[in-house]
């Protein structure tokens, strides 16, 4: 049985997981901006970001940078320009799920101070980036 494909496949699921709760949790922050301090609402929203953050999104993204390492290693990308490019990409997707993360953190202690409409376009972000991302995987231009 050939591991790289159980290794790629898992890489696949992971990252699938992991851009969900990218995409999903700035739209909850959208919402969460207008709920009142100290609602049902508030409580329930800090309820779900914390969640999606801890249970979906922080495992799903460990467990792509483990399968998609080794799936690099298997194909020996190391000195690829298109692996580069994309490690670079990945990078950029883990610093915005750090940032994300400060973001529920902010949000949990009733602190958020940006809009709804900066949620909306941080939302943007792990779009462009996971594009960005497929292209460089799958067509490899360098």
């Amino acid at each position: 049985m050939d591991i790289f494909l159980w290794v790629k496949s898992l890489h696949v699921i992971s990252i699938i997981a992991w851009m969900a709760g990218m995409l999903y949790l700035p739209r909850l922050f959208v919402y969460h901006v207008d709920a009142e301090v100290g609602s049902v609402q508030s409580e329930t929203f800090k309820v779900m970001e914390r969640r999606l953050y801890k249970a979906i999104i922080g495992p799903a993204m460990g467990a792509s940078w483990i399968f998609g390492l080794w799936a690099a290693y298997e194909l020996q990308a190391w000195q690829d320009g298109w692996f580069h490019a994309k490690l670079t990409l990945v990078i950029a997707m883990s610093a915005m799920h750090g940032y994300l993360g400060g973001c529920v953190r902010k949000f949990a202690n009733d602190e958020n101070t940006k809009s709804a409409r900066f949620y909306r376009l941080l939302n943007e972000v792990p779009t462009v980036l996971m594009i960005g991302i497929v292209i460089l995987v799958i067509v490899k231009p360098f």
